[in-house]
């Protein structure tokens, strides 16, 4: 019965079920009936335009819904490189690493003090004065090893 109903809308039914899935997509975003609708209201159009068969409409739906979810993927893919901030999502001292910064307080006996932003950072290296400029070589915990830049 749902079947001969489908049947019998012809490439609306292609098309209708491509709004609901979009309309799914509103409802629980996951980024994937969006690319089944987007198939199935490509199949309505090209059932409208070539008058295929129901079987025929089957066949290129499901082929239309490989390719856009395989497109979908690509297009959504994360861009991060292992550089990036938030590949260093709760380890915030490895993104300053290679970065320039001045001295809050000075380095006296191989402990000092940054400001950066809006937190202080303790560092650790070779005695300086205040005011001088210094680079993170690497973190040690929550200290930040420094050096001359």
């Amino acid at each position: 019965m749902i079947r001969e109903a489908f049947i019998g809308l012809g490439a609306w039914g292609w098309i209708i079920l491509g709004l609901v899935l979009i309309g799914a997509e509103l409802m629980a975003p996951g980024i994937f009936f969006i690319w089944l609708g987007l198939a199935a209201i490509v199949t309505g159009v090209l059932d409208a335009a070539l008058d295929l068969s129901w079987q025929a409409s089957l066949i290129l739906f499901a082929l239309l819904s490989v390719a856009a979810v395989l497109l979908g993927r690509y297009v959504t893919r994360s861009k991060e490189s292992p550089e990036s901030s938030a590949y260093h999502l709760n380890q915030r001292g490895q993104t300053l690493v290679g970065r320039v910064f001045t001295l809050e307080t000075p380095i006296k006996d191989g402990e000092g003090r940054i400001r950066v932003d809006d937190s202080s950072w303790r560092v650790t290296g070779a005695d300086r004065l205040a005011g001088a400029k210094v680079r993170v070589v690497r973190v040690e915990g929550s200290t930040l090893v420094v050096d001359d830049p």
